[in-house]
């Protein structure tokens, strides 16, 4: 369970929706948006652009997150919680992470 949990997680990080012109990570680099321990990305800056790459990475997260509850057999707020806290400790230097004060912090 746990080796599945994990490649699902990484494959999620890795592939990320593109249809718009901002990616995740170029969000990330420009402190457009951080990683919060709830397993979703949160938006730092409000324009549109961020704001519809957030709704867009949170909805297929949210679905991948659904697929491997069901599989596994535990609660999506378990697996969400899990990623969130490997998308945090992954966060590369520079890059905004929410704390567990909820207060944002740069890595």
């Amino acid at each position: 369970m746990k080796l599945t949990v994990k490649s699902c997680l990484l494959t999620l990080v890795m592939v990320s929706p593109l249809a718009f012109g901002l990616t995740l990570d170029e969000a990330r680099q420009q402190g457009r948006v951080g990683e919060t321990l709830s397993g979703y990305i949160a938006p730092l800056k409000q324009d549109s652009d961020t704001q519809a790459l957030v709704k867009q990475i949170n909805a297929a997260r949210a679905e991948s997150y659904q697929a491997l509850a069901d599989s596994n057999n535990i609660a999506v707020d378990d697996v969400a919680r899990m990623a969130g806290q490997k998308l945090v400790a992954r966060a590369q230097p520079g890059e905004y992470v929410r704390g567990i004060n909820g207060k944002w912090l740069r890595k």
